[in-house]
């Protein structure tokens, strides 16, 4: 979790220093735009595979080498000559695409091996808090890195960040990460194989289900879990997409003080929940569950909402810690959700979770982008979450009458 912490320092670093470096290379403000829809629709596309790629190669493995590959990449880009810099840039964002997409896929589906059942949500709490940290140091160092030493020692650190995140994914125990493994792949869920793909033998006139609607279908309402963080995701596209435009109205002559200052205080939320949640598990020796999915959903949506709302700068600061902590909330109950999945259907899981993220995310930076030229910061959010509280109430009910509903024979 160090070196995973240490490479989202890396990434969030980037995330404002490749945008400049392309807006100087290319003199296009398209160019940006163009640079984040290829990354984007690279981690679409390595969302789809991520599961079968699992199922050839272990998780370590798939974690290793996609550290290794943005790592080089990222090299490539400091080597490259002035000519040959645009071609690095898309190779840049191709790979950081997909790479990152697998390798997140890869982490949250082999946590339960990692760790064991019982300390999965601890562990994805840890995750979560690592890179909360990363996102404030990523942002904050952002500036004086790129003003004081340039762009190059940025990219330079950033292939720093990946390797040493190899070195320490090399060094991990994983069940079934490779020969020479300390300990041996668990035997753990009988007929997780036959599950990831029906089996004709059992019903022959039944035709076969991809792996990854096979994993949608294993456990009640797990569709519409995985649909409600689409509708999320959309409706984090509109806040990312309005906060600038939202600052500028405030103080356009310093618009990334308001900007910093609300994801500095949304990360604190952030991490202050997810000791609560470390304290939570310790002590009762269960995860948060779905029903923490749906509720930190609707506060999170709530919260984002108010964000935009004008009011006092006080009352702002203390939405934008409710809202990081209601994000953290979603993420670490529906991750540890997910990982309750048979091992044989949760890689497939996660890489369909991330197509569809990354689908909400990038339709609704589209849609926002569009929309903010004609309505208020304030309107657009409103319309996108408010999407968001309304499947997630869906959910809620939806909830509430699996756990009314008497068990029966088949019940999972």
């Amino acid at each position: 979790m160090a070196g995973y912490a240490i490479s989202s320092y890396g990434t969030f670093l980037n995330m404002v220093a490749l945008n400049l470096f392309v807006y100087e290379t290319t003199g296009r403000a398209l160019a940006m735009g163009l640079f984040m829809a290829v990354r984007l629709a690279s981690g679409f596309a390595a969302g789809l595979t991520a599961g079968g790629l699992l199922t050839r190669f272990t998780a370590k493995s798939v974690m290793l080498w996609t550290n290794i590959a943005q790592a080089s990449v990222m090299l490539l880009l400091v080597l490259a000559p002035d000519g040959l810099r645009t071609a690095a840039l898309v190779a840049v964002s191709v790979v950081a695409g997909s790479c990152g997409t697998l390798f997140m896929v890869s982490l949250r589906s082999s946590i339960p091996e990692m760790v064991g059942e019982e300390r999965r949500s601890w562990a994805n709490s840890l995750s979560i808090t690592g890179r909360s940290l990363a996102m404030v140091a990523g942002f904050a160092s952002a500036g004086v890195v790129v003003s004081l030493v340039g762009y190059t020692a940025a990219f330079v650190v950033d292939t720093a960040t990946f390797a040493l995140c190899a070195v320490t994914v090399a060094l991990l125990p994983i069940p079934g990460g490779g020969k020479g493994g300390s300990r041996e792949e668990p035997a753990a869920v009988p007929g997780a194989e036959a599950a990831a793909e029906p089996a004709a033998e059992a019903a022959p006139a039944r035709r076969r289900r991809p792996a990854a609607l096979a994993a949608l279908a294993a456990a009640p309402g797990l569709g519409l879990m995985v649909a409600l963080r689409g509708v999320d995701a959309l409706g984090s596209s509109s806040h990312n997409a309005a906060l600038p435009v939202y600052s500028s109205e405030l103080d356009a002559s310093r618009p990334a003080v308001f900007v910093s200052a609300f994801w500095c205080l949304w990360a604190l939320g952030n991490i202050v929940v997810q000791q609560l949640i470390q304290r939570h598990a310790r002590r009762t020796g269960r995860p948060v569950g779905a029903l923490g999915f749906g509720w930190g959903t609707c506060l999170m949506s709530g919260a984002f909402i108010l964000a935009f709302a004008g009011f006092p700068l006080v009352a702002t600061a203390a939405i934008a810690l409710v809202a990081g902590a209601a994000d953290g909330l979603t993420e670490v109950s529906y991750t540890s959700h997910l990982q309750t999945l048979p091992a044989g259907l949760r890689a497939h899981a996660f890489g369909l979770s991330a197509t569809v993220e990354n689908l909400g995310f990038g339709a609704g930076m589209i849609l926002v982008a569009a929309a903010l030229d004609h309505y208020t910061p304030l309107t657009v959010v409103g319309w996108s979450h408010g999407a968001a509280l309304v499947v997630a109430a869906v959910f809620l009910i939806r909830v509430a009458g699996l756990r009314k509903a008497p068990p029966g024979p088949s019940s999972p």
